[in-house]
């Protein structure tokens, strides 16, 4: 396993968050710069939740994001939002040596699920974003997965964020968290799902939960990369 090593300006980084969290939190609208902002991968998580048999929430996620968010800071609702996702990245981290070798992300890959040969493209476009609260809204959007395009809903919370500073080589930050569900048959993923009045298959309602963090680029940077 490789292992990701801090350099010294991170482990400065981590000593000064208090005071930078502090500053991050105040009159933020007014200290970010408006432009655009692409994702940290080596920052952001794509998880979705699923009933199985209703024993549990079966968790697993994308590990292949790209995102871009154009955003003034001071009017948060005219923004916009593009995500491409690959399919194909999808992670169980099922221990495929203890089922007869079973490749149980291949299963999932597959003509039953997400057919990822024939529909390689997941992706989500914003459409509306409405306010909520001071630092909450719903995003709604158009999501394209298994060749059928619905819109989706999300309730996110914007957590803060930091114009450029010495501390952080990727430029301003901002970060966000995001909830939300859609019914996996209305997209023709229905392998599985249980009769009404059962729980005997895999859920049709899949639970999503995203945590991450977008960056203005800026001339030099190097993005820092997740461990393999």
């Amino acid at each position: 396993m490789k292992r990701m090593k801090l350099a010294p300006m991170f482990l400065s980084l981590v000593l000064a968050l208090p005071p930078l969290a502090a500053q991050a939190q105040e009159n933020v609208a007014e200290t970010l710069p408006a432009g655009t902002y692409n994702i940290d991968r080596s920052h952001t998580s794509l998880l979705f939740r699923v009933s199985h048999l209703g024993f549990s929430m079966y968790t697993a996620r994308f590990t292949q994001v790209e995102a871009e968010l154009k955003i003034d800071p001071k009017t948060p609702e005219e923004a916009s939002l593009t995500v491409d996702i690959d399919p194909a990245s999808i992670e169980t981290h099922f221990p495929m040596e203890e089922f007869d070798g079973l490749d149980f992300n291949g299963v999932l890959r597959g003509e039953q699920w997400l057919d990822v040969q024939t529909y390689p493209e997941m992706t989500y476009v914003s459409k509306k974003i409405e306010r909520t609260g001071d630092s909450t809204a719903k995003v709604t959007g158009d999501l394209t997965l298994h060749g059928v395009t619905k819109p989706v809903t999300l309730d996110v919370t914007f957590n803060g964020g930091w114009p450029p500073n010495e501390w952080d080589p990727m430029g301003a930050r901002i970060g966000f968290s995001a909830t939300g569900t859609l019914s996996r048959s209305a997209f023709g993923v229905d392998y599985g799902v249980p009769e009404p009045g059962s729980n005997m298959g895999v859920g049709d309602e899949v639970e999503i939960i995203i945590e991450t963090e977008f960056v203005t680029k800026v001339e030099g940077a190097s993005e820092v990369k997740a461990a393999e």
